[in-house]
């Protein structure tokens, strides 16, 4: 049976990324610990603020709106799955975890002072060829009705479960004929850290980013994610499924060569890297009937 625990607020991802360091000393995945928490997380009454709104859209490239941005609602819920996975009976380290996926279904859209619940938990802890991967499923609802969904996979690389992974080596991309290029200054992760609240060391500087492993401070994955939604623009529609895949981490300063364009019923779009020909990213924009 699931247990479901109502916090009394968004909690702050520095205590829990604090939190989840100091469980990943010691806590790394046990022979025998194959189980995820069965518990659920909930935060009733949440509601966006108007400045941290327009900081958002101004730094991605999002329209002035009241709306919601899907990215925007995915940073307002992001520390309640942070809060499952910072928990001492979650079998994976929380440090050092790689955000692999995301696929958002949004619905219908937020409205700015319009209060919404957020729920998270974890699913499908399973195998991958290079570790372990799990799902972080966030729910956002409106009065009882689910506005939005995402569900963002992670993994843990090194940890082994039992079993065999099931998952396949990703295609190799060719990159296709471009339609822009972002170009990222070293500040790019600090910006987006303000407005995110996620302030992971891997990208705030190359002085915090070596000291991790990286050459250099890297984007957030979720804010080159969100850029590409908001160059698809208004042509999503209110009701639409997101998806992407991450692959290379971009590194900054850097330049990303992107592709945006019409696909069937909707849009696909990757970003790389003009050089190597190596992808950053690749993902889709689905409006729903």
């Amino acid at each position: 049976m699931t247990t479901t625990v109502v916090l009394p607020g968004v909690p702050g991802l520095g205590g829990l990324y604090a939190r989840g360091a100091a469980l990943s000393v010691a806590h790394r995945i046990r022979p025998g610990a194959r189980t995820l928490p069965d518990v659920e997380y909930v935060v009733r009454g949440v509601t966006a603020d108007a400045e941290h709104l327009t900081a958002y859209q101004h730094l991605v490239g999002e329209s002035a709106s009241d709306l919601l941005p899907a990215g925007f609602v995915h940073v307002l819920a992001f520390p309640v799955a942070t809060a499952v996975m910072a928990r001492p009976d979650f079998p994976l380290p929380l440090v050092g975890l790689v955000h692999l996926a995301n696929r958002v279904t949004q619905l219908r859209p937020l409205s700015l002072g319009t209060p919404f619940d957020v729920r998270a938990t974890a699913a499908d802890l399973r195998p991958h060829r290079s570790g372990t991967q799990v799902d972080l499923v966030t729910e956002v609802s409106v009065d009882g009705t689910v506005a939005w969904r995402g569900v963002s996979t992670y993994l843990a690389r090194g940890v082994q479960p039992a079993g065999t992974a099931s998952d396949e080596a990703p295609e190799p991309f060719v990159p296709p004929v471009p339609t822009g290029r972002w170009s990222l200054d070293a500040g790019t992760g600090r910006r987006y850290a303000a407005v995110s609240g996620d302030r992971n060391p891997i990208h705030l500087s190359a002085l915090s980013a070596k000291a991790l492993g990286f050459p250099r401070a890297i984007a957030h994955g979720m804010y080159t994610a969100s850029r590409a939604l908001a160059d698809v623009g208004a042509r999503r529609g209110d009701a639409f499924d997101w998806t992407v895949d991450f692959a290379k981490p971009v590194l900054l300063p850097g330049t990303v060569t992107v592709r945006i364009a019409r696909s069937g019923e909707g849009f696909t779009f990757a970003g790389w890297n003009a050089r190597s020909g190596k992808p950053y990213l690749t993902g889709s924009v689905v409006p729903l009937a």
